[in-house]
This record gives structure tokens, C-alpha cells and sequence, in this order.
């Protein structure tokens, strides 16, 4: 197993590793900003004067505004291509992550946060197209996986910063700290050429006057398109409702120090880089479906260890076994998004219903939060963990996969594609 994903790591010329580590360093860089203000929104409060729910919100405006940089951008990718898109892309969201160390008070840095969410909402969509584009068919499964966990690295950095920095220049210092990998990230994707399949699937439409609308509106990708954005609620929610509150329920609802719960989100960060890792690479030979159902039905039993769990050592190691199977789930999601993507559509339709699903699910912090406060913290996690796995096995069995179909080619899953045997 190990030399079949090693097999799947070689063999890509300069512009496909160049197009994987840029999209992979922008997903990064979401996490890192996004988990920037997990890790420090009640000290920001303090200084504001400003309750932990209202405080809360700060990451729930910026899931909420993400589906519209995901429609503005993803549509100017499909009209215009992919690289000019992203790079106007990050730039933008660069300078506005900067400029919330900056913030004079809660109201400012709840627009930035606002905006930062237009910036990032066109990140993941652009950067997954591009990437899966750019793989060979049967290596998506693994790039999926190791991009995917740029997730898990962010909040991994943002973790080592906040040890870092945060005790010398507080959370502003991590902000202006962000501009860094973010401008690394920019010059990547300076380098980058433009999609092939991209440029292929214009020609087809040239000629024959389809119309992208026309290709959004066709019954058969509607309906995909409003299955995908209820999955992808499901799965932001299993994301966000297994990581968001829980710094905040190792300090606040375990009376453990700040350090020793980011030494606890370090870990469990490792756990979710190895399993989107395998479990991206597994897809390949089991199936997209088939490797989500597994991973999140392992996780039932390992949700009282993760929530209940008595000595630090016992939740870090809960924490890192559901990270492994939540983030394992997720590394399938870019290969599975984009192969059930149209071509016509590929750089609007997977970042939009990610994104829109990032929207249903931008209440969980809330709402963990109000559920702790009334009746603990294992409770919360537990009534709201527990439940969404299930759901996220009960939409994945229900709906298609197109594992391997060639991209540019007007080719997308029309009928279940089952998986391979194991």
C-alpha cells in the first residue's frame, strides 16, 4: 500500500507541481486565516469588549460570504480561464487578511472578515479545478488527498504561530504574520500555465453555441448541483463541528492551559494530514463513495473517546483518531467534486457548492457554543458530531461518483459508477 501511493506521488512535469503546491498553499492559507480567529476570538473579544457568541459570528460571516466569491470568481474562471482569476484572487484576499491586524474595533474587523470571506470563497473551487485538471486521471485520487489536508496544515501553522507569535505580538502579530505564505503562494501562481481542458472545452463550446447557463440549467446537473451543495453542508458541518470548538472546550470546559490545548490541536492536525493523505490515495483503487461511507462509520465509535474522554492524553488521542477519518473523508472531496463537475461549469460549479454548503453549516460554532454553555461541552460535541456522520454516509451512498473521467472531453457522471473491488 505505502509503494502504490509513493507510485502515485512521482511523475509530474513542472507545471502540474507547480498548479498542486499553489492550490494547496491557498487552501493552506484559508485554514491558517480562518483558524487564526478560532484559536484567538476570545482574547479578541476581551480587547473589543465583546461576548464569545457575538464574537462567534466573526467566522460565521466569513462561511456566509464565501458562496459569493465562489459564484463571482468561479464565473470569470469559466468565462476567461483559470489563472488571471486566481491571481487577482489572492491578491485581494492578502491584503485584507493583512489589514485585519490593523482593525480598530469589532465592527471593522467583522467587514474585513466579511471580505476575507468573498477572497476565500473563490480559493478552493478555482485552486481544486486547476489542480485536478492539471493531474493525471489516475493520480486525482491522491493529490486529492494531499490537497485537501493544505486544510490541515493551515491550522497546523496557525497553531505554531499562535505558540510563536501570539505571546510577543498578540493576534495582530498573526495576522500581518499571514501575508507571507499568502505572497510565496501568489509567485507560485504566477508560474502556472492555463488549463488545458479549459482551453479545449472553449473550442467545443465555440463551435457548437452552447451557453453555460444552458449547461447549469440542464435538469440532470441541477439536480447534482443541489445534491452536492446538501453533502457538502453535511461534510462542512462534520468538518467545523469536529474542530472549531474544541480549543475552546480544552481550555474553557477542561480547565487545561492554552498551550497544552494547541499542543492537542497539533496533534489531531497530524492525524487529519495522514488520513486525508491515505484515504485520498485509497479512493483510487476502492472508490470515491465507497472510501467515504467507510471512514465515517469508523468514526461512531471513537466520538465517546473524542468528546468523554477523561486525562488529556486519552481526548488527544481521540481528537487525533477522528481527525484521521473526518479529514480522510475530506481528501476524496476535490478528485469527487470536480469529476462530477461539467466541464462547461468546472471552475463555478465545485467552489459553489462547497461554499454553499460552508453557508448551511456557518451556524455550527454558534450553536455549539450555545449547547455548551447549557448543557457542557461533551454534550455539544456529542449531539452534533454523532448525528452528521450518519447523515454524511446516508448522502454519499445516495448519490454518483465519475472516478478517472477525462477532463475537456463534455464527459460527466450521469449514473452511479460503482466502485472497484477490493
Amino acid at each position: 500500500m505505502a509503494l502504490a501511493l509513493v507510485e502515485q506521488a512521482r511523475g509530474l512535469d513542472r507545471d502540474q507541481r507547480n498548479a498542486f503546491l499553489a492550490a494547496f498553499l491557498g487552501w493552506t492559507m484559508d485554514a491558517f486565516d480562518y483558524f487564526i480567529v478560532v484559536l484567538v476570538y476570545a482574547e479578541i473579544g476581551k480587547e473589543f469588549g465583546v461576548s464569545l457568541t457575538q464574537m462567534a459570528f466573526l467566522t460565521t460571516v466569513t462561511l456566509a460570504m464565501r458562496p459569493l466569491g465562489a459564484f463571482v470568481f468561479g464565473r470569470w474562471a469559466d468565462v476567461s480561464g483559470r489563472r488571471r482569476p486566481l491571481m487577482v484572487d489572492v491578491a485581494f484576499y492578502s491584503v485584507v487578511g493583512f489589514a485585519c491586524a490593523f482593525a480598530p474595533d469589532y465592527t471593522v474587523l467583522l467587514v474585513l472578515r466579511l471580505l476575507y470571506g468573498i477572497g476565500m470563497g473563490g480559493e478552493w473551487g478555482l485552486g481544486a479545478a486547476l489542480a485536478m485538471e492539471k493531474m493525471p486521471a489516475g493520480k486525482r485520487g491522491f493529490f486529492s488527498g494531499v490537497l485537501q489536508q493544505g486544510y490541515a496544515v493551515g491550522y497546523l501553522l496557525a497553531a505554531i504561530v499562535y505558540l510563536v507569535i501570539n505571546p510577543i505580538w498578540g493576534w495582530r502579530g498573526m495576522f500581518a504574520f499571514s501575508i507571507l505564505p499568502a505572497l510565496v503562494s501568489f509567485f507560485i501562481r504566477s508560474r502556472v500555465h492555463e488549463s488545458e481542458a479549459w482551453e479545449r472545452t472553449r473550442e467545443r463550446l465555440s463551435g457548437s453555441g452552447t451557453s453555460l447557463r444552458s449547461v447549469f440549467l440542464d435538469p440532470p446537473v441541477l439536480r447534482r448541483f443541489l445534491y452536492l451543495v446538501l453533502l457538502m453542508t453535511a461534510f462542512n458541518w462534520m468538518s467545523h463541528g469536529t474542530q472549531d470548538i474544541y480549543p475552546t472546550f480544552l481550555k474553557d470546559g477542561k480547565g487545561f492551559t492554552g498551550a497544552e490545548a494547541i499542543t492537542v490541536a497539533v496533534i489531531y492536525n497530524i492525524g487529519a494530514i495522514l488520513g486525508g493523505t491515505l484515504l485520498g490515495g485509497l479512493s483510487e483503487r476502492f472508490g470515491r463513495r465507497r472510501t467515504i461511507i467507510t471512514a465515517v462509520l469508523v468514526g461512531l465509535p471513537i466520538v465517546p473517546l473524542f468528546a468523554f474522554a477523561p486525562t488529556l492524553g486519552t481526548l488527544a488521542l481521540g481528537a487525533f483518531l477522528m481527525q484521521f477519518i473526518v479529514q480522510g473523508a475530506w481528501g476524496v472531496i476535490p478528485a469527487h467534486l470536480t469529476e462530477l463537475s461539467p466541464d462547461e461549469i468546472r471552475g463555478f460549479f465545485p467552489g459553489v457548492t462547497y461554499q454553499l454548503g460552508n453557508l448551511l453549516a456557518a451556524f455550527n460554532l454558534p450553536i455549539q457554543q450555545a449547547l455548551a454553555h447549557s448543557h457542557g461541552y461533551p454534550f455539544a460535541l456529542a449531539a452534533t458530531v454523532i448525528p452528521v456522520l450518519l447523515v454524511v454516509a446516508a448522502l454519499t451512498a445516495l448519490g454518483h461518483e465519475a472516478r478517472g473521467v477525462p477532463f475537456g472531453t463534455g464527459r460527466t457522471a450521469a449514473a452511479p459508477v460503482p466502485a472497484s473491488p477490493a
